[in-house]
Order: structure tokens, then C-alpha cells, then sequence
């Protein structure tokens, strides 16, 4: 028997993060309502990338077909992948190419937009209720429980821990979609200073993500719009391949990363932080939205066991992964943009354990993608 039968939980925060709990809240029998500032629940213009880890906590929550499903079959989630590929993003050789076909589940390319429609779904046919225009900021909803998904600029973050500053990294990403075709991978193009990220998503769309190395910082968020050409310069010494994806770019965004430290109180008596609320992350290891859904999984898991330790279990279980996720994301920052000799070395080591020990890299991420919070 779920000890979350009798409870009312108020999600904040209509991302990724918040409706895979309240989903996972619903599935357990409770009265959800999930707290959404915006007219209508929406992502629009980005990918993501699904990995094995994030995809079994969807399956568990009845979502199994959609992460499953091959390209194919109707039903499917976003695009499968078959390798990640580290590119040279001057020269535009492929350095390395790391299989991604033996996992189980299959590592996947999906809009964030196509997620979000998924889980919004699933969360109504459970018996969520969304709740558009409502913003909280204060005064917290009347449930037997809060749940802060609100983001990296959550409103609830500040009153478990206070305000804090977070610090600039010195680079800043543009975000942008073409029309184009691209291999079923994910391509790093890596230069001096700076990197491009590159995938494809279902309906002929790429997803490009670039960052480089600058003092200029830019406002944190998603939504600055910048010109075009401001990347295309940005990369105009990339190679023909990397600078034709770049010409495409229509409309981009910027966006400066900063830092912010893993919270160190995740919950209270009357809520409880998940996903970037808690602990933001730089967008350097794809794991931002399956964090967020590891959390979800976990948070409701260890409250349905037991109402009265759940958050305690919840906080102690999450806490060391998702440390350890944000360190590596911080050391691909640095790995992606070496130089000089330090990155004609880096190259050459990748290209020999892709081509000596072609599952070196999986075996080293398997930390990370074999990760089961369902088990």
C-alpha cells in the first residue's frame, strides 16, 4: 500500500522534472497539481538527449513503447542513436566514434517540446490537474507536500537556502535548430576555446549547441535572442563541414553558463527541491533533464515507502550522483576546448581507444548510463 493515497502534492514547475513527478505521484494514487507561470505548457526550439539512465525511469512510469520504440514504429520517442562522435572542428576529421547501438535502453535524440507533450499526457490521464498563470512566489500552495521544479531560477531554492550568486563561467552557448540531414549520432566539433555539439531530431531538424571561451558574459537563461552572424564568427576558422551547419542558422539563441553550487537543503517539512532547482548543471554531459527524471523517480519511490523518512532517503540517495554528474559535466568543459600541443595529444589518445578499445568509453560512462533507479 502506497503511503501517498491520502496526500496532495503541489508540483511547481511544468518542465521535464515536474511533470515526471507528478506523474509518478499520480501513479501512486495522489491528488497532483502542477503549477505552471506560463499561459500554456511549452519548449520550443531545443533538443535533448535521452540516455539509457533517464529512459528506464520513463519506461518504469508507463512511457515503455516511447523510449523502446525504434525510429520506425509508430509511438516512438524522438530518434535512436547509434555513436557519439568527437570530431576535429578544424580540421573536420572524426577523431574517435563511440557505438552506442548495445544499449539497453537505447540512448535517444528528442525535442524537448515532443517530451513535454508525452508527459503532459500521461500526467492528465493519471489525474494531475495543471494549473496555467500561476505563479507561486511566497505564499506556497496548500498541499501535504511542495515540490520545487522550477528550475535554475527556482523561486523555492531561496527559501530553503537563502539567495546566493551564482558565478560565471566565462563561456556562453548558442542554441539553435536548422532543417538539414545529419547521421543518427552525436557530434562534438572541437576547437581551440570553443565547441559545437551537434544531433539530429525527428521531422529533418538539427540540434546545434555552441559554446565558446569569452569575458563578455551574457544574461543566464534561454531566451536572448542573438544574430547569427555573431556565431558564424564565432566559428569562422571552423571547418567546411561545421561552418555550412553554422550559414543554415536562421534564428539563434544566447545564453551565458554560470555555476551554481549542488543546494545544501533540499527540503523542509512542506517541500522538497528536484532537477535545477536543487542542482544546476552545465550542459556539458547531457544530463540536466535525466537528472530531473532520476529525481522525480526517487523522490516519490522512497516517499511511497515511508512518508516520514522519504525526503532524508530521497536527499542522501541523490545528492553524491548528481555531484559527481556535475563534476564531469564541468571536466568535459575543459577536455572540449584544450589547445596547442595539450590538444593534438587529448586527440590522439581518443582516436587510439576508439580504434584499441572501442567499449572503453561506454565502460567508463557506465556509472552514468547503467545507472537503474528502478532496481
Amino acid at each position: 500500500m502506497s503511503h501517498l493515497a491520502d496526500k496532495t502534492i503541489a508540483v511547481v514547475g511544468g518542465g521535464i522534472g515536474g511533470l515526471t513527478a507528478a506523474l509518478a505521484f499520480a501513479r501512486h494514487g495522489a491528488k497532483v497539481f502542477v503549477y505552471e507561470q506560463a499561459a500554456e505548457i511549452a519548449e520550443v526550439g531545443a533538443g535533448l538527449q535521452l540516455t539509457p539512465n533517464g529512459a528506464r525511469a520513463l519506461a518504469a512510469l508507463g512511457m515503455q513503447h516511447a523510449v523502446m520504440a525504434l525510429n520506425e514504429e509508430r509511438g516512438a520517442l524522438g530518434l535512436v542513436a547509434n555513436a557519439v562522435q568527437p570530431m576535429d572542428g578544424v580540421s573536420g576529421r572524426a577523431v574517435a566514434r563511440f557505438d552506442l547501438t548495445r544499449q539497453d535502453p537505447r540512448y535517444r535524440f528528442v525535442h524537448r517540446s515532443e517530451l513535454i507533450t508525452r508527459l503532459l499526457s500521461q500526467c492528465l490521464d493519471a489525474g494531475a490537474t495543471l494549473k496555467t498563470n500561476s505563479r507561486v512566489d511566497g505564499d506556497l500552495p496548500q498541499a501535504d507536500l511542495v515540490v520545487g521544479a522550477d528550475g535554475v531560477k527556482s523561486v523555492l531554492r531561496p527559501m530553503l537556502n537563502g539567495s546566493a550568486e551564482p558565478r560565471f563561467t566565462g563561456q556562453v552557448a548558442w542554441r539553435a535548430m536548422i532543417s538539414a540531414e545529419h547521421p543518427p549520432e552525436a557530434r562534438i566539433w572541437m576547437l581551440p576555446g570553443r565547441h559545437v555539439v551537434t544531433y539530429p531530431l525527428s521531422h529533418g531538424r538539427v540540434n546545434i549547441v555552441a559554446v565558446q571561451e569569452r569575458a563578455e558574459w551574457a544574461e543566464e537563461g534561454w531566451h536572448q535572442p542573438d544574430a547569427p552572424a555573431n556565431l558564424q564568427a564565432a566559428f569562422r576558422d571552423a571547418s567546411a563541414e561545421l561552418q555550412a551547419i553554422l550559414a543554415a542558422v536562421e534564428t539563434t539563441h544566447l545564453w551565458g553558463l554560470f555555476l551554481h553550487d549542488v543546494a545544501p537543503i533540499w527540503h523542509n517539512e512542506e517541500m522538497v527541491l528536484l532537477g535545477d532547482a536543487a542542482h544546476p548543471t552545465l550542459p556539458f554531459l547531457a544530463q540536466g533533464a535525466n537528472l530531473a527524471i532520476e529525481d522525480a523517480y526517487v523522490l516519490v519511490r522512497r516517499l511511497s515507502e515511508n512518508w516520514d523518512t522519504g525526503l532524508a532517503t530521497y536527499v542522501a540517495e541523490r545528492k553524491p550522483r548528481v555531484t559527481r554528474a556535475i563534476a564531469a559535466a564541468n571536466a568535459n568543459a575543459r577536455n572540449y576546448h584544450l589547445k596547442g600541443l595539450q590538444r593534438r595529444a587529448a586527440h590522439l589518445a581518443l582516436g587510439g581507444l576508439g580504434a584499441i578499445a572501442p567499449d572503453a568509453f561506454l565502460n567508463r560512462m557506465s556509472w552514468l548510463y547503467g545507472f537503474d533507479v528502478t532496481a
